[in-house]
């Protein structure tokens, strides 16, 4: 098994100054924050990251900055996905691999590929990758689902496809995967409301959102899922279920930015056609931050 990639992973915010420069102080801080409470692997240039607003420069500067604070203390995972395959084969082809250890790439979206077209959109994937690569699985942004066949297809004819992101909310179609998959191929929960849930039936872990805000709280969870303590798992989960829910109520990652801009740790700014949070749902995350704090 990967086991680098079980436990909890944390797809990391990039924080912006006013200005909408990325706020490299900022993201040196909340880098160390991540790290020292315990999270297993960082996920870079994902959804939360706001990539899809970031210019090719600044991704690569980005990355090589993330790759220098973290200086090979955890593993580093990059989100390299898109709905032009040959693009992404040139980019990959192009891509300083070194302090990478793996890829995590999102299904094709707006185009909506039929289940053949998704095979072998990462099969081209796999076969130039020069590390492993991760799938991920988010129906509710790309509008199409990877079916358990298709990730199961994959994970028996590619080695280098060692794990899935699961984010479909679909039980079935994760213990099918469970059920049937290669022993060393690992699922994880891509939704950190069902993170404990899906670890009950066999998921090793999560790449986070809420991990940005209290990492601790929620890899301990995971952790303890993993040793099947799953009473004192719930606790946490209960915990922070209520601030989960709020993160995500106007989107993601505004909800995060939200929290860590209350924390002190970034500034609350985004990038069109990303916006704050509403007054109302901020100072509720405020108060759900403070009651977890007590």
């Amino acid at each position: 098994m990967n086991n680098k990639f079980v436990g909890t992973g944390v797809a990391i915010v990039t924080p912006f100054k006013d200005n909408l420069e990325i706020d490299y102080e900022a993201l040196e801080k909340h880098i160390e924050h991540l790290i020292s409470n315990n999270i297993n692997y960082l996920v870079v240039l994902g959804t939360t990251g706001e990539s899809v607003t970031q210019t090719n420069e600044e991704k690569d500067d980005l990355v090589n900055f993330i790759k220098r604070k973290v200086n090979h203390r955890i593993p580093i995972v990059l989100g390299m996905g898109g709905n032009n395959t040959s693009s992404i084969v040139n980019k990959i082809h192009n891509t300083d691999f070194n302090q990478i250890d793996a890829i995590l790439s999102v299904a094709p979206y707006y185009n909506k590929p039929s289940q053949e077209g998704l095979y072998q959109h990462f099969k081209a994937i796999a076969q130039v990758s020069p590390v492993p690569v991760i799938l991920y699985n988010v129906p509710g942004r790309t509008g199409s689902n990877i079916q358990a066949k298709t990730t199961l297809r994959l994970a028996q004819d590619f080695e280098n496809i060692v794990a899935i992101k699961e984010a479909s909310g679909n039980f079935s179609q994760v213990m099918e995967i469970i059920k049937n998959k290669p022993s060393d191929f690992i699922v994880v929960s891509g939704e950190d409301a069902l993170t404990l849930p899906l670890m009950s039936i066999g998921v090793s872990g999560v790449i986070s959102v809420v991990g940005n805000v209290f990492p601790k709280e929620f890899s301990t969870m995971v952790q303890l899922a993993l040793r099947n303590n799953f009473a004192e798992a719930f606790e946490n989960h209960y915990k922070l279920i209520e601030l989960i829910d709020y993160l995500f109520i106007e989107g993601n990652p505004a909800g995060v930015k939200a929290a860590l801009a209350h924390m002190g740790i970034i500034k609350n700014n985004l990038r069109l056609p990303l916006v704050p949070v509403s007054n109302e749902t901020s100072q509720k995350i405020a108060e759900l931050i403070n009651k977890i704090k007590q």
